[in-house]
């Protein structure tokens, strides 16, 4: 590949890129792979939206980039308390199992990326002394306002929330990358890193962003922390036709549309990867004669345009887009289903919640002034147990 046609490819798809000329410099100037990180802090449970960045992953790979995978799990931590440290050892564990899963069932040779944990090398030396340095440089608004759309937001915010945006920019260097990848919602912590890191001695970096993927219900992103936004990725078959079956799609209705978005950002996407071709799509929804016969196509425009013009029904729509993601989801799955360590890593990261047993209720001595009371008990008489009774 020429390097115009590696830079088309790395940037392909994406929302945005900042920087691209120091892509474009070390492609066509330095005698080296471009080096590139994407970062995930193990919080909820990974959701059918991580295959969007794990798209571009393959792109990377393919385009000749060197691939490191952070597991940020001090991340994790640091993000308003979302779960104990032990607890986000395990999600680290599950989210590195299901990174590698989505990777292999989409035809992408895992052995080619470098998997990094977060606290491996972020709980001391060079990098400690870099944290303190940058807070020294960083206010704590620009802190806030850098990590609002990542950071989950309470109304009394603990200092761990600061934090996290400063020693997402301090990655960038102590990886050793020339490129940050992330989706859109990181930006204004790539924009800090492009400020302060040069303050520090260190060099500026390309920063690569891919849209959010919109939840199924209406409004937002898919969110691990809304259950009713996302189809998790080792869902049950029942669980991801009921949940396409309730997702909002109106007719007629293309933006903010889930199920369109879900289409057109990873079924295309994933059919063009494996089929290596540009423009492959099949989309095959088996609907009832008496509602038309089956239908398949060929092109996600046409989809679109006969959903925009209610040529298509949300229901078929719904019903197509169920099929597909089961089909992507199953081998995954498998592997899950054939594998102890990843159970257990899903098991003790996310552990179910404990149900409540109601306590049993003391019966309460009413009198005889009620329906159904003991008549044959005088007022002295009632007087006297329920002293006995406070006594007791």
């Amino acid at each position: 590949m020429t390097p115009d046609e590696k830079f088309n490819l790395i940037t392909k798809n994406l929302q945005e890129h900042l920087n691209g000329d120091i892509i474009k410099k070390i492609l066509n100037d330095d005698e080296r792979p471009l080096k590139i990180y994407w970062g995930t802090a193990p919080t909820g449970k990974p959701h059918c939206g991580y295959f969007v960045p794990m798209i571009k992953l393959a792109h990377f790979l393919k385009a000749g980039c060197e691939l490191t995978v952070l597991v940020a799990d001090l991340h994790a931590y640091l993000d308003n308390m979302k779960a104990p440290l032990e607890v986000v050892n395990y999600r680290a564990k599950y989210y590195e199992f299901i990174v590698k899963s989505i990777l292999k069932s989409i035809n992408v040779p895992v052995d080619k990326l470098k998997f990094v944990y977060g606290s491996s090398y972020q709980k001391g030396g060079q990098y400690t002394m870099d944290l303190f340095r940058l807070s020294n440089m960083v206010s704590q608004n620009d802190a806030k306002r850098a990590g609002a759309d990542v950071v989950k937001q309470v109304a009394n915010p603990l200092l761990s929330g600061l934090i996290y945006p400063l020693m997402q920019a301090l990655d960038e260097e102590h990886l050793g990358c020339d490129v940050q990848f992330g989706g859109v919602d990181q930006r204004k912590i790539f924009v800090l890193a492009e400020e302060y890191l040069p303050s520090l001695g260190y060099k500026k970096r390309a920063h690569l962003m891919n849209g959010m993927v919109p939840g199924l219900n209406q409004g937002g992103k898919m969110s691990a922390s809304d259950p009713n936004s996302k189809i998790d990725i080792i869902e049950t078959d029942k669980n991801v036709r009921k949940k396409v079956g309730s997702a909002y799609c109106a007719p007629g209705e293309i933006e903010g549309n889930g199920v369109i978005s879900l289409i057109e950002n990873i079924i295309q996407p994933i059919q063009e990867l494996k089929a290596d071709k540009e423009g492959v799509f099949e989309f095959f929804i088996d609907r009832p004669e008496k509602y038309g016969g089956a239908i398949n196509y060929t092109s996600v425009e046409q989809l679109k345009d006969d959903f925009k013009n209610e040529k298509l029904s949300p229901v078929d729509l719904k019903a197509g887009l169920a099929d597909q993601l089961i089909k992507l989801l199953a081998p995954i799955k498998e592997e899950y289903e054939n594998n102890k360590e990843f159970q257990e890593a899903e098991a003790k990261g996310y552990p179910a919640a404990e149900i409540k047993t109601k306590k049993d209720k003391k019966p309460k001595n009413k009198g005889t002034r009620y329906p159904g009371g003991d008549k044959s008990k005088t007022p002295e008489a009632e007087v006297t147990e329920k002293l006995n009774e406070t006594t007791l």
